[in-house]
This record gives C-alpha cells, sequence and structure tokens, in this order.
C-alpha cells in the first residue's frame, strides 16, 4: 500500500476516537507493507493521560511483534505527535513519521519543535508531514466546532 492508502487508513482510526468521544487521532504502524499496530486516542476512555493514537499504536505493535523496539517502521498519525509522543516514537526506533495536520500549538515534529532530528537523542526519525493535511484538519475543526456548539 502507498502511503496515501496508510493514512486514509489512520483517518479511518480517527473517525472510531471520534465515535467513542474523543478528540479524532488516529495511528498505525507498518513494517515492510504489513500494519504491526494501530491505535487512536483514547485518554478520557481508558484514564490516562498517555493513550495518545501514537502511543496506542506503539504498545500494539509492541505486543504484537514482542518487541519495544520497532525498527523500520513507518508510523503514520493524523495530527503531528506531541513531546510525550515524539520521545516514545525515539524510543522505539521508528524509522519514519508520516503525519497529516500540522499541530501549531503542541507539535513536536517541526511545529514549536522539532525533536525527529534533535542532537540529544540517539535516533533520529525521517519524518514527512502533509499527507492529506486537509482532510486530518477538517475532522480535527469539524470536531471542536460541534464541542463548542454543545
Amino acid at each position: 500500500m502507498s502511503d496515501l492508502e496508510w493514512m486514509r487508513r489512520a483517518i479511518t482510526l480517527a473517525q472510531k476516537a471520534e465515535q467513542q468521544g474523543e478528540v479524532p487521532v488516529g495511528a498505525l504502524l507498518v513494517r515492510e507493507g504489513v500494519c504491526v499496530g494501530e491505535g487512536w486516542n483514547q485518554p478520557i476512555l481508558r484514564h490516562d493521560p498517555s493513550a495518545h493514537a501514537e502511543i496506542n499504536a506503539l504498545r500494539d505493535a509492541g505486543q504484537a511483534t514482542e518487541n519495544y523496539r520497532l525498527i523500520d517502521t513507518v508510523l503514520y498519525v493524523t495530527l503531528e505527535p506531541c513531546v510525550m509522543c515524539m520521545g516514545a516514537i525515539a524510543n522505539a526506533r521508528v524509522r519514519r513519521l508520516v503525519f497529516g495536520a500540522s499541530d501549531p500549538a503542541r507539535g513536536a515534529a517541526g511545529s514549536i519543535l522539532s525533536l525527529s532530528n534533535a542532537s540529544f537523542l540517539n535516533h533520529h526519525i525521517e519524518t514527512e508531514g502533509g499527507l492529506l493535511a486537509e482532510e486530518c484538519s477538517e475532522l480535527l475543526r469539524s470536531f471542536f466546532a460541534r464541542r463548542r456548539r454543545k
């Protein structure tokens, strides 16, 4: 599958988060063309501030591969990861990160911080942002617009 197809699948996971009343962010981890882990935002449902889509996808992949090192993987996520998630992505040794919408308030893959290639980290992550950015952004905009109306 292509990057676009994987990101469309991440968008489907983001929609799953939205159906559960969570901020619509989805993520999946791919190795050699096979999805090894997926996740969506669930901090409210799980009562866990770390249950971001990226963390859930990394946890799922770790269990599936029986390894916390997720070498030679690509993480697709609908929203630019935060500092916490970028730390976990680096610790997992993810090779490549592809995200949809930028996060000018909390984004740590280029918006407010650039942890993908930070000199103090011992692992650097190839990063590409903006894939299906408008679709990913619209999910978030419409979610928060509905929430404000309530």
